[in-house]
Order: structure tokens, then sequence, then C-alpha cells
């Protein structure tokens, strides 16, 4: 008899899913509390995958061999509830990718600020360099649709703590850890060290053929490196540091201006002047991708090549326009204080400030002495807006709420002079006025343009 796999969530993660288990002979099941959209419920129809939308039927879910879950979806969701007090075997989707992926090999990034910009980066070296591969997980196409519809013998995979909390073997070949900084407690029992331990777990199950990059100038990541209680394990992997303050003799660092990647007996330099990517959090963004990128022992050439053309990503810190004088930035993907911490960081004109959203258990204090620094007004974008006024209330004069990016843009270009910058880095999830980071991105990038 064919095992059944049921998949909780009906996304691209949970379609993605369904689509290799079919293709790789399990008996599929997709079930959604939520409707699907039509581009999803026409691909279930079309490869003959059966599925419910709209609830959940205990009856043919809780007699599945295993379950693969959405990232999206809680444990404290009723059904997770269920299947787990069954005893029955939850995955991520990463991990029934990672079943179906034959020889190819892995470079997985994960991190709570950087791994999408570090993600991009990587592929476009690749990419640059000839390398055969695909952009997964987070961005771009779900990793299991990838392996599904196009195998490649490369994949460089965004990865979220959430993808990782339910691995079984999956193993990436490179192991990237940006940072780790408070995210997604909510989700985590408002325990730090279990969101420490959950970004720990894409090096588990690593062997000392494998390479593992991560920050040296990261207190958190330094802490808990080699800490049982926090991850349980002990990396076995090449340790490929980076740093702005050390030079360690493998991985990479910065020194009087110019970067140095080393790996084994090779390096490759270049001025941080010639990087695409601006401010210091790039300056590691880009550390991280080009160790990645040696690892593969691809031309140094192609390297230089491909950091000093790469485009800047949608949503993070993205030019919009400049109108009388004021120039728009979009920086909708910082959905948390630290994201906007290194946002503020690299502005060097008088900033007004569009902030707020979902609140994750944000600590506004981390980004106080930016704000007096740098913030002339803050914009506050979200339906409950009392945290931001608390904490900012004292040292800007002007805090002013709206209820939708255009009257926030508005409100900005308002009180915006020549030679000063919006920038919108809410700090906050976007559900409670937009569908994700993308539509409210987009919301306020149509909002500029109609000015």
């Amino acid at each position: 008899m064919k095992k059944k796999l049921v998949i909780l969530g009906g996304g691209e993660s949970g379609v993605g899913a369904a689509l290799l288990a079919k293709q790789g002979g399990y008996d599929v099941f997709l079930t959604d509390e939520s409707s699907l959209k039509e581009i999803y419920r026409n691909e279930l129809l079309n490869a003959g995958i059966e599925f419910e939308e709209g609830k959940h039927t205990d009856e043919k879910i809780l007699n599945a061999d295993e379950v693969v879950k959405s990232p999206g979806i809680p444990e404290k969701n009723e059904m997770v509830k269920k299947i787990r007090a069954k005893g029955i075997v939850i995955i991520s989707e990463i991990e029934l990718a990672y079943r179906f992926k034959g020889d190819s090999k892995i470079i997985g990034i994960t991190g709570s600020n950087g791994k999408t910009t570090t993600t991009a980066l990587t592929y476009h070296i690749c990419k640059t360099a000839g390398v055969d591969c695909a952009m997964v997980g987070n961005i771009g196409f779900s990793f299991a649709r990838q392996v599904a519809t196009d195998p490649k013998p490369l994949y460089v995979a965004e990865i979220s703590s959430f993808q990782l909390d339910d691995i079984k073997t999956f193993r990436p070949d490179v192991a990237i850890i940006t940072n780790i900084t408070e995210d997604h407690l909510d989700r985590y029992e408002y325990k730090f060290e279990n969101y420490i331990r959950s970004k720990f777990r894409i090096a588990m199950n690593q062997t000392k053929s494998d390479h593992f990059i991560y920050c040296l100038d990261d207190e958190v990541t330094m802490k808990y490196l080699n800490h049982p209680i926090a991850i349980g394990f002990n990396i076995q992997s090449k340790q490929l540091p980076i740093s702005m303050k050390k030079e360690p003799p493998n991985g990479a660092f910065i020194k009087d201006g110019d970067m140095y990647v080393r790996t084994g007996n090779d390096y490759v330099s270049m001025s941080v002047y010639d990087f695409a990517l601006k401010g210091i959090h790039n300056q590691y963004n880009t550390m991280a991708a080009c160790v990645a990128a040696s690892t593969l022992e691809l031309r140094k050439e192609k390297i230089r090549e491909a950091v000093t053309t790469f485009q800047s990503l949608e949503h993070r810190m993205e030019p919009v326009a400049t109108i009388r004088g004021v120039e728009f930035i979009n920086d909708s993907k910082a959905t948390n204080v630290n994201s906007t911490w290194y946002a503020l960081e690299s502005m060097n004109k008088p900033t007004i400030l569009i902030l707020g959203g979902v609140d994750k258990g944000n600590d506004y204090s981390l980004i106080v002495d930016l704000v007096k620094e740098k913030v002339k007004a803050i914009i506050c974008l979200g339906t409950d807006n009392r945290k931001i006024h608390e904490a900012f209330g004292n040292i800007t004069s002007t805090i002013v709420n709206t209820g939708s990016a255009a009257e926030a843009v508005h409100a900005a270009f308002h009180f915006a002079e020549k030679g000063d910058v919006v920038l919108l880095s809410p700090a906050c999830a976007s559900f409670d006025l937009f569908k994700n980071y993308e539509d409210r991105g987009n919301q306020f990038k149509k909002a500029v343009k109609d000015l």
C-alpha cells in the first residue's frame, strides 16, 4: 500500500509538497481551513490530488502516515494538536524536498535579518559563474515544487525557523546563519532560547564534509555556537566565520575597506566600495554570500563581477522615487525591530519613518538612539499604535497615526522637506492592514507614484 501523506496548508509550500509527494508515489490529501487561491486549486485538480478547503476533516487527516505542515501554521492550531496527540510524524516541506533532491547540493540560509538578501546574492554569484541552480524556499518557488518540476544540481534556499522546526534529516552542504535577534517570539512561547535553538537546527545534521558559515561579531550566535542546552548537538562541519572585528584563518573579514575571503589556501579580495549593496549590514551579507560561493570553488573574477552587478531586492531598501527633493525608500520586508535598526543605521539624511503593524513582542528600545539621531517624524501605519507612542512619545515631537499606505505617504510628504528621506521600515508584520509585506510595499510604491 502507498504511504498516506497529508498536507496541512494549501499555499505555495503546501501545494509544492503535494505535487512532489504525488510524483514520489505517496497517497496525497491536502487540507486547508481557508479557501485556496484559484491557481493552486487548479494545479491540484490537474494533478489529480484530493483536497478540501474551508475545513479540516478528522477522518481524512488522522489516518495519515505522515503530515507535512506548512510553516505558517503554529503548534497551537487545534488540528496540529490532534495530529501530535495521535503520534503522527509531522515534517516540513523542505524535509520532504530533501528526500527527493538526489545528488543535488544545497546552500541553506537562515537568520533573523539579511537572509533574503544573502540568498539572492549567493544565487546571483552562482548564476554569474555559470552554475545551473535555483533559488527556492521563502524566496522564489517552494523547494518541493522546484524539485518536482525543474530539478537542479544546486539549490540556494532561504529557510525560516518555522521550516527548520520540523526537519528530521535535512542537511545542507553549506549552512549560513546570518545573525540571531529576537523575532517571532509569539511562536516560541516568548522564550528567546527556543527561537535560537530553532535557527541552529540548520546545521544539526551536517557532517565534516559540509560547511557552516556564521558571524563572529554576532553575540547571540557566538554564545550558543556550542551550547548543548540551546542546540542539543555539536556542530561537526567546517566552520567559516565572517567578521569585521577579527581576522579568522578561514571565512571572510573586512579590514581597511577591503574584504578578504579565504577557503583553504586560496582567497578573494575586493574593496567594499565596489559592493553593489551599501550599508554595514550588507557588508556582512556580502561576506556570507562570497564565502558560500568560495566553497563551490567558483572563479574569483566571477565572484567579484557578481558582487558589483547585483540589483537590490524589491521591498528591501528599495528606492522608489524622489519627489521635490524628497527620497522615498520601500523597506517593507523589515518585519522586526532589528531590520529597522539596520535600515536606520544606513540613513545619512533626515528621515521620516513609517512604522507599525502587527507587533510580535517588539522591543523598540533597540532603535531609540537611532531615532533620536536621525528621525524627525514618525508616521504610524497600523491598527494599534500605542506601543510606538509609548516608546517614542518623549523623543519625537511628531507622531501621527494613519490607516492606509496612501494616508501614510501623504502624511510623510507633508512633514518632509527637500533633502529628507521617507523610509517605510515598519518593524512589524503586515497582516492588520495588508495581505503580506509585499502588498504593503506595493501599496506604498503606488501611493508614492500617485503623488
